[in-house]
Parts: structure tokens; sequence; C-alpha cells
């Protein structure tokens, strides 16, 4: 098996808002390596939004295939790369990094290792940018959470010269049972509810439930259309994100009998972060089924899975009824989460050795 080397340095160059998983996994990395250097590629966000606030013209111009490098990183990432002299550069997706920028850093006399990561479909048009995709050949390593990506015809026909698919994980410091206050249960509780963006599959599998008698309730961005639609439906239309002063999103998923998990059909998506941040909360988790949900979760003992808004009512309505049941495979879930490790750090260390595997 390979080691990873200790100590080496390495610079990070991703979205370090405090609400992103890019500063988790940072916080992964520095737990791993020697010194590590932050290169922020993302300006800082609004934390009762989840993300940040972008011009028109930024908008414009990613639409068109070029993200706009608002904050400086190429040039940071080669300053910080010749005065630290890393062994590794881990790239967060990367749209802005230009080829030449990552041309120089392979010029260097002892070039360093480049990685890099996405949670994104980065095949998908709508996700890359022309200087991403350029770029690609440049990389020693690409991780991908989406199995997709992996397949010759897609990021290796591209350029890429290694891709390998990665699980999405949780953050101990962040997911796992937590008590609640009654404010909390008042501010979040809920028998049925949704944490994320709006997409109008999701939005019609959540009308079913409440059409049929089962409340849910909706936390997230884009669901300003939904407010008020049917009584049943409760849309918070803004994001339950944690941040270091307070976990909402976890508070959330604590306060939340059944905690519904949905896959994103436009990024191919077989499994999200939720699919393994529910069950590490401790939460009951009703998803979508796929191959990597019952690879990640014993089917109906430590999750339970759907394929049509048809089996998540009824799924629904029976473990809102046998409440003994449900808690026991919430349990179940959160031990699968610690025992088989489905930590960010895990999920570093399997990457990094990897990529110093060669």
């Amino acid at each position: 098996m390979t080691r990873i080397p200790a100590p080496f340095d390495a610079v990070f160059v991703g979205d370090i808002n405090v609400y992103s998983k890019g500063l988790t996994r940072l916080r992964a990395l520095k737990g791993l390596a020697g010194e590590v250097w932050a290169v922020p590629h993302t300006p800082i966000g609004e934390a009762a939004l989840g993300h940040p606030r972008f011009s028109l013209l930024y908008r414009i111009c990613h639409r068109f295939g070029h993200h706009l490098d608002t904050e400086d990183a190429n040039r940071s990432l080669i300053e910080s790369v010749g005065r630290l002299k890393p062994r590794l550069v881990w790239i967060e997706k990367g749209t802005m990094i230009r080829p030449a920028t990552l041309r120089r850093i392979k010029e260097a006399p002892s070039p360093p290792t480049i990685v890099s990561y996405s949670d994104d479909d980065m095949a998908l048009r709508h996700n890359n940018t022309n200087d991403y995709v350029l770029g690609l050949r440049y990389y020693d390593w690409v991780f991908t959470t989406k199995a997709p990506n992996c397949r010759p015809e897609e990021l290796p026909a591209m350029g890429a010269r290694r891709v390998v698919m990665v699980d999405k994980a949780f953050d101990p410091d962040a997911h796992y049972p937590i008590s609640l206050s009654d404010d909390d249960r008042r501010e979040f509780g809920a028998e049925c509810g949704f944490v994320g963006s709006f997409e109008a599959e999701r939005a019609e599998a959540m009308l079913h439930l409440a059409r049929n008698g089962v409340p849910v309730r909706v936390w997230g961005n884009g669901w300003a259309n939904m407010v008020g639609v049917h009584p049943n439906m409760t849309v918070e239309n803004r994001p339950a994100v944690n941040t270091p002063t307070e976990l909402r999103f976890t508070k959330a998923v604590a306060a939340t009998r059944i905690n519904l998990g949905f896959l994103r059909k436009l990024n191919r998506d077989t499994q999200t972060d939720r699919s393994i941040e529910i069950p590490a909360c401790g939460g009951f988790m009703l998803a979508e089924r796929s191959d990597d949900h019952r690879r990640l979760f014993e089917e109906d003992k430590e999750a339970v899975f759907f394929s049509s808004p048809e089996e998540m009512l009824e799924k629904a309505r029976y473990y809102l009824a046998n409440e003994t049941e449900r808690l026991k495979i919430a349990a179940a879930g959160r031990a699968r989460c610690v025992a088989a490790d489905y930590s960010h750090t895990a999920r570093m260390r399997f990457m990094l050795e990897q990529a110093f595997s060669t």
C-alpha cells in the first residue's frame, strides 16, 4: 500500500468560505500534510445565502465558458508555489485556473504533483470552462465524485491522464447527533424535510407527499415560486447551512423525522453530500435508490430508498407511523458512517495515497 510522505508541503486552491466543503477538505489536508498554504479562488459569501453574490458580467462570462478570476488565484498560486516549493498542489474544480499557470508550475525543476478535485460533473459543459478543459492535461490526477467521468470517452478523452472516482463524505466536527433545544425544535422541526436547491422534479415529488397528507418542509435556494403552493408544504426559501458558530443544517436534520434525499439528474448524481451527511448526523434518510446508495448503506437497515414518488409516499407514511423502526435505522446509518469511516479525512487520505503512488 502506498504511504503518504510525511511531512509534505502543499498548496490548496479552492472555496474556503465558512460554509463550504472546500474548507472542510482544507482542514483534512492540513491534518495529513506538513505546511499547507491556502489560495482562495471564490469570493467571500454570505452564510445566510450559502454562496457568494456574483456580478452580471461574471455570470455572462461563465455562460460562454470563461470563469473570471475575481480573486487573482492564478497569480497567488504561482507565487505560493514559488515560495513554498510544495510536493503537492491541490486544486478544487479550478475552472478559473489557466493552462499557462499549470504549465509554468510543471516547468519547475522539481515540479509538484498537481491534483484536481471536483464535486461536480466536469464532463458537462455547464460545469467546466475553456481553461479547465485546456488545462486538464497538466493534472497528474483528477478526482471526481461522478463515476461516468472516469469513462474513456469522458474526462480522459478531454485530456485527463488519471481519473479516479471517490465517494462523498461527512465532517465529524459538524455532522453528528446533536441535542436540540425547544427553540431548535420549533425553528427546524418537520415530519418530512429536504435541504437543497430547487429542481422541478424534486418539487413535484414533494408536492406528491403534501397532496397526500404528509407535511413537508423545504430549505434551500431557488424555491421562491413554491411558497404557498400547498398548505402541507412549508417552503423556507433560504438555506440551512453549517458555520463555525451555528450548525443549522445539523439541527434541521436532527429535528426532521424523515430526511429526503434527491439526486440531481442534471449532474448525473448517484450520490450527493446529503447521502452521507444525513446518516452521519443520526438522521433517518429516505433517498432515491441508486447503486451507490445501496453500496454505501444497507437498504431498509441503514437507510431507506425509493424509485418513484409513489414508493416515497408509501415509505414516508410507514416510517412516520413506526417510530421505533425509524430510530433503529437512523442509528444504524450513523454507525455505518463511523465504522466505515466515510469522513473527509479518510477520503482525503485515500486520494493522497493515489496521488503519491507514482
